[in-house]
């Protein structure tokens, strides 16, 4: 199973071509997709119009849809801040903090396009799915 980002999903709707896009288009074939509250939640609150994130929400609805919002995840994700901020380094978003602690924590590899999540492969252990570019 392989989480992935709404940094991924957002350039694959909008039919980018990158490396990111291009490694989701592999895994969409061999792999199972999680898709997070948070991570649908971003991809749903960028979108223009009611009809097109209705549309987008029935394509994402047929992945796994996980709660990264819970109590212990959140505690987790405030750890991992202060630990971080130890170190020197400051994570911009706190939902990506959120949902880089939910992979981190269920041992599950993140697909990403976001600068947020480098830091917490390096000193926290996320898995990151690796794609050229």
């Amino acid at each position: 199973m392989i989480v992935v980002d709404s940094s991924v999903w957002i350039d694959f709707l909008n039919g980018r071509d990158a490396p990111h896009v291009k490694r989701l288009d592999t895994i969409l074939g061999t792999n199972d997709v999680v898709v997070g509250d948070l991570v649908l939640c971003k991809v749903l609150q960028g979108l223009g119009s009611e009809r097109g994130a209705k549309e987008i929400e029935t394509r994402l609805r047929a992945f796994a849809i996980v709660s990264m919002v819970g109590e212990m995840n959140a505690v987790a994700a405030a750890r991992n801040f202060r630990y971080l901020r130890s170190r020197g380094v400051t994570i911009r978003k706190t939902i990506d903090l959120l949902i880089g602690t939910w992979c981190i924590e269920n041992r599950l590899p993140l697909l990403h396009n976001d600068t947020d999540f480098r830091p917490m492969a390096r000193h926290l252990g996320l898995i990151e799915v690796r794609h050229s570019g």
